[in-house]
């Protein structure tokens, strides 16, 4: 059973950086695209930003230029990098592995960005 588990949420003030982290376990025979989503109270949930096996990325117009994603294929592992984080950053944060046939979410994780 493959479950993914997130780290490095937390409470930030406006200007703050962050760094999420998502590691998958169980039986995995390989993992094409790694995602970050978000969802804000009484919002849906969105795209933050992907990044495919061989690395192409795609970034939310909101945070392009502040957020980089990466990963570690031989950790199966995917990264947010969050920088000059702004208030309308504060979210629950997902990951999400697509693994085979099947999309998989972490649990989430809160990130709060308050003054």
């Amino acid at each position: 059973q493959v479950q993914l588990v997130e780290s490095g949420g937390g409470s930030v003030q406006p200007g703050g950086s962050l760094r999420l982290s998502c590691a998958a376990s169980g039986s995995i025979t390989g993992i094409s695209t790694m995602g970050w989503y978000r969802q804000a109270p009484g919002k849906q949930r969105e795209l933050v930003a992907s990044i495919g096996r061989t690395g192409t990325t795609i970034y939310a117009a909101a945070v392009e230029g502040r957020f980089t994603i990466s990963r570690d294929n031989a950790k199966k592992s995917v990264y947010l990098q969050m920088n000059s984080l702004k208030p309308e950053d504060t979210a629950v944060y997902y990951c999400k592995m697509h693994i085979v046939l099947n999309d998989y979410w972490g649990q989430g994780t809160q990130v709060t960005v308050s003054s």
